[in-house]
């Protein structure tokens, strides 16, 4: 048993060490493709082949033998290049990057799931003979377009290293379980809950020993008035009345002397106590904060981690689509918190594969518009301030057409056709952010269903960041995103709105306002106000969040207002006051209540009272849907749907995937008409009406990009929406559908029937 245990721990250090040389390797193979043929691309030869010689090593002390197998074919291949014996060529680069994925493959799966190596090495065999066979469709890489499922690359499953803490140690660095870290983290996080605590009683002692003051004062002039009604009852009393007030008199100046060294005591032990207080708590914040910072620091991993796969990535789809583009990285080397690393992995694939689908174009089409042939995407990261961190990707492409995105929006029905008039440019990109919008003419396997973009946002929001989008035609187009460095606190803003408290994310404040009633302006049944010569709406935050109407009126003490930014979204939300700025923990509010509108968590005051902390981008949406249901209450009519079953014709000549495609779509409540091929098709389509058809391309008589071309030809049915299913996934099929006027082309291989009901919704 302790053996096993061992050698469970021996694969588990293994697997980093292997993941760290496989990295290492793919980047140098990169690099390689790129160098010139001088003595830089001999250093890298020479590097790439110590990766493998290292990673061949520690393979054969875990008895991996097929990682070591294809690691001494590479160290051959990689001796002959250093030898100067072979030359390198795309077909030698290709074959080399199949065996880099061939180890990730080698490295992440089990005894049932390892891939043949043996082809692989007559590969490479042949290779050393300069017979390289290479396929003219390599198979895809380890981060294929759907790279977001992966893991973060450069954090290992259960390891991450760390500077180690004791000197004169003989590595630079340990390994700690990131479950571990992560518990560690968690822990000095709630410190901060008793450091505010502790702040919170020593406010408390100050208005004690205030309060006390105060009461001397008072108390002070108490034995003035007290002689002062003794004397008066002496002069009017009879003698032995005089007695016995001026004994009564004499008690009760006794009584006030003791308390009077009472009050003396308290005072110097509330004085005392609040020294120590404010002692414990000078000590407390320091340690807190110390080992926050810490704790934060281990947390945080270069940027770089996360670039290290977009090379090749960008490499193998620019290859897909017939494009050449270069990828520029800069600012890898600024530090960001972990967390937030893998929450942004998806987001830049999904732009990056923006910028090589719809950006980048193809060399003839950049030589026709004077560019040089290899497109740039520019992926760069600096730090804004002490808490942010900006991330910019560009691209020198075609840009993105303002008005094609204005009708994309009008079509969905998220702007009216006089709103859509009234829109700048600028104004217009904004909505290409909106889940739907697409530019592209045809929906892929790769893009064009309009979700990109929308993922972006709400993954930079969901993150408390932001995004925003510069495009020009021709010139490209670059997007901006400001996130925070670190996820584990950060300052909030504690306001007041129908007797109760919320904490707003102070990073999306831009100011507080005193508004006065004059001020308010009311524009198309909306409240507004002028902030810095801009219109910016007007809304009650109670009313935002629905708190009763009784409360809602909270207090009369004039308009305060706190406005709250989100990209170039600004809305105003008047609150009942503002208590201040402080340090938030945000805790979950737990499974039962994963997904609260308007509200992203909780946090404790030092006061032990626990407060929502609400979520901008929700509570933004939120106030736009509240303005706009004020506006149809006063006047605006509200159209509803139609109901009328839609109908879908199906043309294919497989009766099995017929069948299959028929009943899909009936249990997905279309009316559905079969069609065997193209020429059936066409006439149906002109004997009874439909509302879209889904169709094959390889057929008898007329296949699918025939009756195409020949519906896109006829007037009466050349607005309708065409969804093109076949087995044919080359850039040249694909483009081809586009030609020919598809809506959307999906290959039968990586098919499955949410994916087409998915398409057929954003179309119909």
């Amino acid at each position: 048993m302790a053996h096993d245990n061992f050698l469970i721990k021996l694969l588990a250090t293994f697997r980093v060490e292997a993941d760290e040389h496989l990295r290492a390797l793919s980047t140098g193979l990169l690099e390689l493709e790129k160098a010139p043929a001088d003595g830089k691309q001999a250093d890298i030869v020479e590097r790439i082949f110590r990766e493998t010689h290292s990673l061949k090593g520690a393979a054969r002390a875990v008895n991996l033998t097929e990682i070591e197998s294809v690691c001494q074919a590479l160290e051959s291949v990689f001796a002959a290049l250093k030898r100067k014996e072979l030359a390198v060529s795309p077909a030698l680069f290709d074959l080399l990057h199949q065996a880099a994925d061939t180890l990730n493959l080698l490295l992440a799966a089990d005894s049932t799931t390892k891939p043949a190596t043996v082809p692989l090495l007559r590969r490479l065999e042949d290779a050393l003979r300069a017979r390289v066979s290479v396929r003219e469709d390599p198979p895809p890489p380890v981060i294929p377009a759907q790279a977001e499922t992966a893991p973060l690359p450069s954090v290992a499953a259960t390891d991450m290293r760390i500077a180690p803490t004791t000197p004169g140690l003989l590595s630079e660095t340990v390994r700690i379980s990131v479950t571990k870290l992560n518990s560690v983290m968690r822990q000095s996080e709630e410190l901060l809950v008793p450091r505010l605590a502790a702040g919170q009683r020593v406010r408390e002692l100050r208005e004690t020993s205030a309060m006390l003051t105060d009461w001397k004062k008072q108390w002070a002039g108490i034995r003035p008035a007290l002689r002062a009604m003794e004397r008066s009852a002496v002069h009017a009393g009879r003698e032995n009345a005089t007695a016995k007030v001026q004994q009564a008199f004499a008690r009760l100046f006794d009584y006030l002397d003791a308390e009077g060294l009472f009050v003396k005591t308290l005072e110097a032990r509330l004085a005392r106590l609040g020294k120590s207080a404010e002692h414990d708590h000078r000590a407390l914040a320091g340690m807190v904060d110390g080992l926050l910072h810490d704790v934060k620091e281990m947390h945080l991993l270069p940027f770089s981690s996360l670039l290290e796969v977009f090379p090749r990535f960008v490499r193998e789809l620019a290859r897909d689509q017939g494009k050449l583009v270069d990828l520029a990285i800069h600012g890898g080397e600024l530090e960001i918190d972990r967390r937030i690393l893998e929450e942004m992995k998806d987001a830049l694939i999904h732009m990056i594969r923006n910028c090589i689908d719809h950006g980048i174009e193809t060399p003839a089409v950049r030589e026709q518009k004077q560019k040089p042939p290899r497109g740039t995407i520019t992926l760069a990261i600096a730090q804004q301030d002490s808490g942010k961190v900006e991330v910019l990707v560009a691209d020198d492409g075609a840009g993105i057409d303002a008005g094609q995105v204005k009708a994309a929006a009008l079509k969905l029905g998220l702007v009216s056709a006089e709103e859509a008039a009234r829109l700048g440019e600028h104004e217009a990109l904004v909505f290409a952010f909106q889940s739907g919008i697409s530019t592209s003419p045809i929906i892929t396997d790769v893009s064009g269903r309009g979700l990109g973009l929308a993922i972006v946002r709400e993954k930079v929001e969901r993150l408390g960041g932001a995004v925003a989008i510069e495009s020009h035609p021709d010139a490209g187009t670059t997007f901006r995103i400001v996130l925070p460095l670190s996820l584990a606190n950060f300052r909030g803003v504690l306001v007041g709105a129908g007797g109760q408290f919320f904490v707003i994310p102070a990073v999306s404040v831009e100011r507080v306002a005193r508004v006065a009633d004059t001020d308010i302006r009311t524009v198309e049944n909306r409240e507004t106000i002028s902030l810095d010569g801009q219109v910016v709406s007007l809304v009650r935050l109670g009313d935002v969040l629905g708190l009763p109407a009784k409360a809602a009126a909270g207090k009369s003490g004039g308009n305060t207002a706190i406005v709250l930014g989100l990209g170039l979204s600004r809305i105003a939300f008047q609150v009942d006051e503002v208590l201040g700025e402080q340090e938030v923990l945000v805790k979950p509010l737990g499974p039962q209540l994963a997904r609260v509108r308007n509200v992203a968590g909780a946090s404790v005051l030092g006061t032990g009272q626990v407060v929502p902390v609400l979520n901008v981008p929700d509570l933004m949406k939120s106030a736009v849907r509240l303005a706009t249901a004020a506006a149809r209450a006063a006047g605006m009519p509200v159209q509803s749907a139609a109901t009328r079953m839609q109908s879908i014709l199906v043309v294919e000549d497989s009766i099995t995937s017929r069948a299959l495609l028929k009943n899909i779509l009936e249990s997905a409540g279309y009316a559905v008409t079969t069609a065997v091929d193209g020429v059936d098709a066409y006439t149906a389509l002109k004997t009874a009406a439909f509302d879209l058809v889904v169709s094959d391309v390889e057929m008898p008589r007329m296949d699918g990009f025939d009756l195409t071309a020949k519906v896109r030809s006829d007037k009466q049915l050349a607005e309708l929406p065409i969804v093109l299913v076949t087995a044919l996934d080359s850039r040249e099929h694909r483009e081809r559908g586009i030609d020919v006027g598809a809506n959307a082309y999906i290959v039968k291989s990586s098919f499955d029937q949410s994916n087409l009901l998915e398409v057929i919704r954003r179309l119909l």
